[in-house]
């Protein structure tokens, strides 16, 4: 019988594997009911960009202080634009993301994958030279014992 092997042929870490999964699916349906009820939605109190075309009318601005505090739709991503739907003639403010700010985010993003490749290159390189002392410290030995 293999190291580790229990009474019924499963290793013990794969029993152990099975009960948490076991435990992690009865965990997760006691969390998540299943709900049945179906809600209703109605369209008026979507905000018309939702249903509908619409034409922005001010382009996408930051918003201040007061309007962070005050307007729901600022708190999400700090910049707001004013929108106009076309079928019903709504004015609305909508959410929305300033170009300079994902700029940013992508050049930070791009910037951490780099770091990141850097980083395992030079374990790889290092590993390498680890591999390559042992290889020939080996091949040493053996010579030396012949």
């Amino acid at each position: 019988m293999p190291a580790g092997a229990g009474r019924h042929g499963l290793p013990q870490g794969r029993r152990l594997y099975w009960l948490l999964c076991a435990v992690a699916l009865k965990f997760c349906q006691a969390e998540a009911p299943v709900r049945e009820e179906k809600q209703s939605v109605s369209t008026s109190n979507l905000q018309c960009w939702l249903v509908e075309e619409f034409v922005v009318a001010e382009e996408c601005a930051p918003c201040s202080y007061f309007q962070a505090k005050t307007i729901p739709e600022c708190s999400s991503t700090g910049y707001v634009e004013k929108i106009t739907c076309s079928s019903s003639k709504r004015s609305e403010l909508k959410s929305c993301r300033s170009a300079a700010t994902e700029q940013q985010s992508f050049w930070k993003f791009e910037g951490a994958v780099v770091v990141v490749a850097v980083v395992f290159a030079c374990l790889v390189v290092v590993r390498q030279r680890l591999l390559d002392r042992k290889a020939l410290e080996k091949v040493r030995k053996q010579m030396e014992s012949t």
